[in-house]
């Protein structure tokens, strides 16, 4: 058994649904018209921004700044979303022929949002109006300053709109208005909508920067946003921005782009400015027309990603060592890391613990900790910090992601408070990460043309998830590849039907699956073209077996193969002949050791039977077995002076040994042992044996090394010698448990573990 790593949901389904028909229901697209517009999404769709608060308002403070030759500063924030918002609404700006400049906040000496030195500054420098993008709704202080000092601000944003809302001339904020319908907009899709308001016209050519900023900033695609990135990823593909088109190369992206594409290739590029030096580089990538500048910035743009890289891990090598797992909130904490990557260390660890994470850069000469949060999907970061609120000096976020700001002196209660609301909200099987499964799939089923069917659905991410499909099969071939053996592949046949499933970073599963065994796998479906070659794979998200497993190891090196399995389970017990010898194999200090001869009747439940030795008696190991209920067994042991392929003495042979003893006696071993091999060829152990047998049954007695035929003994049958029926039981057991096949010992252990089967059978992952 191999317990999955997330919660298997699934979705609620009828059985005759087609796979198409439950993408709709998935959905709730219910209607022909709401199916049609969900696969061919239109421009208009999108509604007009006109329904926007405040933004007739904002438009006309914006064509007063132009008419009166005012200066107008577009204020940014450094991510994906800030920095495509703010080369949006710059590109607008400047086709009306506004006086726009642009400003991007130090995320290190600045943090998020607008800050007060800032706007003084824009004053002294003779701005009037100040246009906020993906930033601003939290910023009550600071839009007060704006006021005092003289100048207009204009607040886009689309982040959690607090208690209090900032003094500003205007806001357009979807969530703040009541006639706009559509409410999960990025910040890039509001700076559109504003520049959509401002053009007059619908300006289809900005589309590139809309679906980069949406995506990236992982909301919902739905909707408008939907369309946004329908759109915006054909215009990607096909850009005209240099700046893009200069970012796609050193991506190594030249094909049609995906919205995977965004996330995991141009999205980080970006965002790596921001984290390491200022993003008003990344911005003026995306704005600059000059081909030679835009591979100069896009080569210094792919070396912060590079160095990003070697930051994040060192960081998470680090913070790994520090978890406390019995913390349902980590919190960690380190004078020396880089704050702009604690967001994607957070992510990292909230994937591998299954626990909100918060990670916090010491500031030592204020004091303070600085950082950024990820959370599991049953627990909001921004419901439950704002309950805590009096504790941070900024905060601000997500339910999936926030960023804190507090005195040094506040950890330990944030801490604690943070611990108790997460044990009131959720219990132990909530903190796993969930997915969602579509169906089950049978390996005829996966076809190119399902393929496709799926890809009508795309693009796919927050709100759109790519569907994920269960697949149970018996693997035909388990392989770890990548230069680490880092990687999973899986191969399935189904006649003349071949599937691959790749697991990215699962390789270290490979060796936690058994022969022969039926593996149930979720993940979503592609198609791999190779040399020419088109076939359909599944890429793995997680993995599981709902049976017990059998691990034949039989005369192998013990160590080797039970250390992956040690550090993968809590409950390990070896069995075998001598502990000292079981502890020199894997000494840990978590396992149980135990012989044949121990008493079993306090043992609990393990997750894996490690067998060692070959036991004397068979039942003793059922009796183990059965108590214990393994979820694996390991058998691991070797035969040396095989009862099996030793064949037992005839009834004439013992009737020639014993007539030798009866004509000779006394016999003095040592010389006449060497006598009786010669005479009938035996082997030593053969003879030895014999005479064993002869003892048990009292028919001599042996003293220094002499032999006496005891004359009076009675006459017993061989099979009442203990020696005899140890030969008897000691090749039965071989036969069974060692040179039998592997099917034949899995049916062997089979019954012993049908109680734990029984009991398990309805509650696994929650199917």
């Amino acid at each position: 058994m191999l317990k999955s790593k997330a919660n298997w949901l699934w979705s609620e389904s009828n059985e005759d649904s087609s796979i198409v028909e439950q993408l709709f229901k998935e959905r709730g697209l219910v209607t022909k018209e709401e199916q049609e517009e969900f696969l061919h999404p239109k421009l208009e769709h999108v509604q007009s921004p006109e329904y926007l608060h405040d933004i007739n308002k904002a438009k006309e403070r914006i064509y007063e700044a132009l008419e009166n030759e005012e200066k107008v500063m577009v204020y940014g924030d450094y991510d994906a979303d800030g920095v495509t918002s703010t080369a949006l609404l710059m590109t607008t700006l400047m086709e009306l022929g506004v006086r726009a400049d642009y400003y991007i906040p130090n995320r290190f000496e600045e943090g998020y949002g607008l800050n007060e030195s800032a706007i003084r500054s824009f004053a002294e420098a003779g701005y009037t109006v100040l246009v906020t993008v993906d930033n601003g709704i939290a910023d009550v202080h600071e839009a007060s300053v704006a006021k005092q000092v003289g100048i207009d601000l204009i607040i886009t944003d689309h982040h959690e709109v607090q208690d209090t809302l900032p003094d500003a001339y205007a806001i357009i904020h979807p969530k703040l208005s009541d006639e706009y319908m559509f409410k999960e907009l990025a910040g890039v899709g509001v700076a559109f909508q504003f520049s959509h308001y401002l053009l007059e016209y619908f300006p289809v050519e900005l589309l590139d920067f809309v679906a980069i900023g949406t995506i990236a900033d992982l909301v919902p695609l739905r909707g408008e946003n939907r369309v946004f990135t329908y759109y915006g990823l054909e215009s990607i593909t096909n850009t005209l921005n240099v700046g893009i088109e200069a970012l796609k190369e050193s991506a190594g992206l030249s094909d049609i782009i995906s919205a995977q594409d965004i996330a995991f290739k141009l999205g980080p590029r970006i965002n790596a400015v921001g984290r390491l030096e200022n993003a008003m580089l990344a911005v003026e990538l995306l704005l600059t027309d000059d081909e030679e500048s835009a591979a100069e910035i896009a080569e210094e743009v792919e070396t912060l990603n590079r160095e990003r890289q070697q930051i994040v891990q060192q960081i998470a090598f680090e913070a790994e060592k520090r978890v406390d797992k019995s913390d349902d909130v980590i919190i960690l904490y380190d004078e020396n890391w880089h704050e702009g990557v604690l967001g994607i260390v957070a992510s990292r660890l909230v994937s591998k613990f299954d626990r909100p994470v918060i990670m916090l850069a010491y500031k030592k000469d204020e004091n303070v900790l600085k950082g950024s949060a990820r959370s599991i999907p049953g627990f909001s970061l921004f419901e439950n910090g704002m309950k805590l609120q009096h504790l941070f000096t900024s905060f601000g976020g997500h339910s999936q992601a926030a960023g804190f700001t507090f005195p040094y002196e506040n950890v330990t209660e944030i801490k604690r408070a943070m611990n108790e609301q997460i044990r009131e909200q959720l219990t132990e099987e909530q903190f796993k990460q969930q997915i969602q499964i579509t169906k089950e799939i049978s390996l005829s089923e996966m076809t190119e043309r399902l393929v496709e069917q799926i890809n009508d659905f795309a693009p796919f991410g927050m709100g759109n998830k790519e569907p994920v499909f269960l697949l149970k099969s018996e693997p035909t071939q388990v392989r770890q590849i990548g230069k680490q053996e880092e990687h999973l592949k899986l191969q399935f046949k189904s006649n003349d039907h071949t599937v691959d499933a790749i697991g990215f970073r699962y390789g270290s599963v490979g060796a936690l699956l058994s022969e022969r065994t039926d593996v149930s796998i979720v993940g979503t479906l592609q198609v791999n073209e190779w040399n020419g070659n088109r076939t359909v794979q599944m890429l793995i998200e997680d993995v599981a077996v709902n049976e017990w497993q059998l691990f034949d190891y039989r005369g192998k090196q013990q160590s080797k193969f039970f250390t992956p399995f040690i550090a993968q389970y809590d409950r390990n017990v070896l069995l075998g002949k001598d502990i000292q010898k079981m502890r020199a194999i894997v000494d840990d200090e978590n396992a149980q050791y135990i012989t044949y001869e121990s008493d079993i009747t306090s043992l609990e439940q393990t997750d894996i039977l490690y067998i060692c030795d070959l036991p004397k008696d068979m039942d003793v190991l059922k009796e183990i077995v059965q108590q214990l209920q393994p979820k694996s067994i390991h058998i691991s042991y070797h035969v040396e002076n095989s009862a099996y392929f030793q064949a037992m003495p005839s009834r004439e042979d013992f009737k020639w040994l014993y007539g030798y003893s009866l004509k000779y006696s006394p016999i003095q071993l040592k010389v006449d042992i060497g006598s009786i091999m010669q005479n009938k060829n035996w082997s030593r152990d053969k003879v030895i044996f014999m005479l064993k047998v002869f003892l048990d049954l009292k028919f001599i007695t042996i003293k220094d090394n002499v032999l006496y035929i005891n004359r009076d003994a009675d006459k017993q049958a061989l099979d009442q010698s203990r020696t005899y029926q140890q030969r008897i039981q000691q090749s039965k057991t071989e036969q069974t448990l060692y040179y039998a096949t592997y099917a034949e010992i899995k049916q062997w252990f089979e019954p012993l573990i049908q109680k734990r089967e029984n009991i398990e059978e309805e509650v696994i992952h929650g199917l």
